[in-house]
C-alpha cells in the first residue's frame, strides 16, 4: 500500500493534482472539482490538528470500515461522506487546489512523525496507516475526477 510520507507517492499524488483544471468533470459523485479539493483538504487537517470538525466516534464505523482505510482494496464509488465533512456550497478550484498543494507539501514534512494524534471517528493509526490512508483518500478523489 503506498503512503503520503513516501517521496514517489506524494510526487505522483501532486502530479496527478496538477493535472486536473477547473473544467474536468467528475466520472461519478456529486462534487464539483473545486468542491473536493476541499473536501480532500479535511483529512490532511485533522491529522495535523488543523481543524476541528466536530467528528463523533462511531463503533460501528470504526469496527467495519476502519481496516479498509488502509489495505489494498479500493474503495466504491459513491461511499458516503460524514456529514461534517461535505462541501455544500461552490468552491473555486485554483484556491482550492492551491491550499490542497500545500497541506500536502507540509504534511510530508512530517513524514518521520510516529505519534499521532488518535482519529476522532476511528480512533489510534499507527503513522504507517496515517500515511497509507491519507493516499488512499486522494487516490480515490483523483480517480473520480479521471487523475
Amino acid at each position: 500500500m503506498q503512503s503520503i510520507f513516501n517521496n514517489d507517492s506524494q510526487n505522483e499524488i501532486l502530479r496527478r493534482i496538477e493535472n486536473l483544471n477547473e473544467d474536468t468533470p467528475p466520472l461519478w459523485g456529486k462534487m464539483s472539482i473545486g468542491q473536493m479539493a476541499h473536501h480532500c483538504q479535511a483529512p490532511l487537517n485533522i491529522m495535523m490538528q488543523k481543524k476541528d470538525y466536530d467528528l463523533k466516534p462511531n463503533w460501528i464505523i470504526k469496527t467495519f470500515f476502519k481496516k479498509s482505510l488502509y489495505n489494498d482494496k479500493p474503495w466504491r464509488k459513491n461511499l458516503p461522506t460524514a456529514p461534517p465533512l461535505k462541501v455544500l456550497d461552490n468552491r473555486g478550484f485554483k484556491k482550492e487546489k492551491e491550499q490542497l498543494v500545500e497541506l500536502i507539501k507540509e504534511l510530508h514534512k512530517h513524514k518521520n512523525k510516529t505519534d499521532w494524534q488518535s482519529h476522532p471517528i476511528f480512533g489510534e493509526f499507527t503513522a504507517l496507516q496515517w500515511g497509507q490512508m491519507q493516499y488512499k483518500h486522494l487516490d480515490h478523489h483523483l480517480k473520480q475526477f479521471g487523475a
